[in-house]
């Protein structure tokens, strides 16, 4: 008998041996994920710009960028995937491994316009991605090259009202939200405009500077330098209120478009299927950069409000928009040629 309790008792000891063993891998198999977790970055992050390098898009990711490779004590490369509208960039994160190490800087374009105007996207946005937050956002301003006369957007818009597709007005492609803008100003003005569309917001002003196109309908951040080149003029700013950025310039919907008000926006997302936990401290630190005084500064110089909403705030905000610019686009009758 004792026998058989001294062998019942070490069967015990053995199972518990094991089963311990079996829970301790129990635990380390559920820290795993975790552990990574916490420890990510572990190697250099790359945020894809769908955009020529120098346009608003950039010029954002850039400096977002740089103050969360300080963070994360990591390189955050900034590469710039152009064409298509932005689709090529945008699709290249839509299919990227979903370890949180490749993340878009999108515009409002990529996530809300252009799903309306390609019919083969690579991608689709309400799958393929998890929204992060909204960097940042700033009116559009109308600018013209220095070889239009017209002193005043109310001379502008008669002149062009006078002379249907006479003058031609750039983008960063079709489907950017330059594009969308410059098709609502002419909504606004009742005005014609022929559409010149480049691979990004910079292209377009360099032509503009040049004198190869009359107009461009763009973002406050990438207007700045060719306006301080003296070779473009700023006609109005499509914002409710006068800018600080720009006292001297008038709005747009006092100046003869009428209720022609219209912001950029450029926002993170990931992968879809990123883990959330990585979502949620990427959103974090990005909030953090956005509260820093000199990232506030440095974003108010170039027109744009600092933003920071949470994943599911931005995703919202996505549908919201999408369906806005999908009726805007049937009106209008915005196809891709």
């Amino acid at each position: 008998m004792c026998n058989r309790v001294r062998l019942l008792a070490n069967a015990v000891k053995s199972v518990m041996r094991k089963g311990g063993a079996i829970m301790a891998l129990c635990a380390v198999g559920f820290a795993g994920p975790a552990a990574a977790t916490n420890s990510w970055p572990e190697r250099p992050v790359t945020i894809i710009v769908p955009f020529s390098a120098g346009g608003a898009t950039d010029i954002v990711a850039r400096l977002i960028g740089a103050s969360l490779s300080e963070q994360w004590d990591q390189s955050v490369v900034v590469e710039n995937r152009t064409g298509a509208g932005g689709n090529i960039g945008t699709g290249l994160v839509a299919s990227a491994k979903p370890d949180g190490y490749t993340i878009l800087m999108a515009s409002g374009a990529n996530l809300t316009i252009n799903p309306h105007l390609y019919d083969n996207l690579s991608f689709d946005v309400s799958n393929d991605f998890a929204p992060i937050t909204n960097v940042a956002t700033g009116p559009m301003v109308v600018a013209v090259s220095e070889t239009i006369t017209a002193p005043t957007l109310a001379d502008f818009i008669k002149d062009a009202s006078a002379n249907p597709a006479h003058y031609t007005i750039g983008s960063a492609g079709v489907g950017s939200q330059g594009h969308l803008a410059g098709e609502n100003f002419q909504v606004a003005a009742d005005i014609d405009l022929v559409h010149v569309p480049y691979r990004g917001e910079s292209a377009a002003f360099a032509d503009l500077m040049a004198g190869q196109i009359d107009v461009v309908v763009g973002n406050i951040g990438a207007a700045l330098a060719p306006l301080n080149s003296g070779r473009i003029r700023l006609l109005a700013v499509a914002s409710e209120e006068p800018t600080e950025l720009l006292p001297d310039v008038p709005i747009a919907r006092e100046s003869g478009a009428t209720d022609y008000v219209n912001y950029g926006w450029f926002g993170f997302v990931a992968p879809a299927g990123t883990d959330p936990q990585i979502v949620d401290k990427v959103y974090s630190d990005v909030k953090r950069v956005l509260e820093d005084e000199e990232v506030i500064r440095q974003l108010a110089e170039l027109g744009m409000l600092a933003l920071g909403n949470t994943p599911a705030e931005f995703n919202q905000q996505i549908e919201q928009e999408s369906a806005q610019w999908a009726q805007i686009i049937a009106e209008r009758n915005i196809s891709i040629d």
